[in-house]
């Protein structure tokens, strides 16, 4: 879900050309929970090979990954790992939601309702751990680092960005800016058509988010940033203080240097601090190693392939083509390495 901030920051269109050759952190959950949620049939089921496995989350890492590599882009893929005390809690509410759409589900199924059916499916979508590690396999078989965060993906990113191991963060979410990531990428697929929620398809484009420029031109401090991100509400106080929308909370931090009062004078029914020291105190893994190595064809046709019973034929005609359009149209000199 993340803060929503799309209608106040700044953000510019940019183009692939834009990022060839620049290392980018992906927050891998919203990555694949992406693919759960959009790689379905008409009636909203996941992708499955013969033994009953969900093969959606492969189908989009595999496509997506393979493409962005095309384009010249160095991918590092962060995956999450405990989550905040008060993120857990939101976890039960969102369980309970789920269990109410899976009877709602089940009911469009019962009637035939296709619609119903696709809209209900993607309200109980569930990353389990084998998907997860899977993923990390896929990942590790196509040479794509893989860094295992202490706890939140976009922390850890915008803590590698922080430190230079990476050029830019990329989540559909703006949490990233909260946590302090100076540079954020947005629809980082090459796809310009998008699912959101019911099921609805919107057009994007690339967008970059510098946080720099998005404190200057609203005129306000990282810290200011982050109140004002917990006043709309984000992963771990859900739905912030009722009534505030992003341009009253811009207004009440701009106004109010004491962030007590402000929380005081609204009866938050939150302790705003605890929510604040998570995105300004946020654990993180600083032994990570960032090595890119060549795609293991062997290894990604035995997990896709052989484990998944995806069409070899298929595989290997996207390999092919992908190293038909990456390989180099002249050769190097020594003097091009050095």
């Amino acid at each position: 879900m993340g803060v929503d901030l799309g209608k106040i920051v700044p953000k510019k269109e940019i183009k692939f050309e834009d990022l060839n050759g620049k290392i980018i952190g992906v927050d891998a959950f919203n990555a694949l929970y992406q693919f759960l949620s959009s790689i379905r049939g008409a009636d909203g089921s996941l992708l499955q090979d013969s033994g009953g496995n969900v093969t959606s989350h492969l189908q989009g890492l595999f496509s997506r990954t393979l493409n962005l590599m095309g384009k010249g882009l160095k991918l590092v893929y962060v995956f999450d790992g405990d989550s905040p005390l008060l993120k857990y809690e939101e976890k039960e509410a969102r369980l309970a939601r789920k269990a109410e759409a899976k009877i709602k589900y089940q009911d469009a199924v019962d009637n035939e309702n296709l619609d119903l059916m696709s809209k209900f499916s993607r309200q109980f979508m569930k990353l389990d751990n084998d998907m997860i590690e899977e993923s990390k396999k896929l990942l590790m078989a196509m040479g794509i680092p893989v860094v295992q965060a202490k706890s939140e993906a976009e922390g850890q990113i915008a803590y590698m960005c922080k430190n230079k191991n990476l050029d830019y963060a990329s989540s559909q979410d703006y949490d990233s800016l909260l946590f302090g990531a100076p540079k954020l990428v947005r629809n980082l697929t090459l796809s310009q058509k998008r699912k959101v929620a019911g099921g609805k398809t919107v057009f994007t484009f690339l967008e970059y988010i510098e946080l720099e420029k998005v404190l200057q031109e609203l005129g306000i401090n990282h810290e200011q940033l982050i109140v004002l991100g917990i006043l709309i509400g984000t992963d771990f106080n859900i739905g912030g203080i009722k009534g505030i929308g992003p341009k009253k909370a811009l207004k009440l931090v701009k106004e109010n240097s004491d962030f007590d009062k402000i929380f005081s004078s609204l009866n938050a029914d939150f302790d705003w601090k605890e929510v604040y020291d998570i995105f300004a105190n946020l654990p993180v893994n600083n032994n990570y190693e960032l090595k890119w190595g060549n795609l293991d064809d062997e290894k990604i046709k035995k997990i896709l392939v052989e484990n998944h019973d995806f069409n070899e034929e298929r595989i290997n005609s996207v390999l092919e083509k992908f190293y038909s359009e990456t390989k180099p149209k002249t050769q190097k000199g020594l003097g091009d390495y050095f």
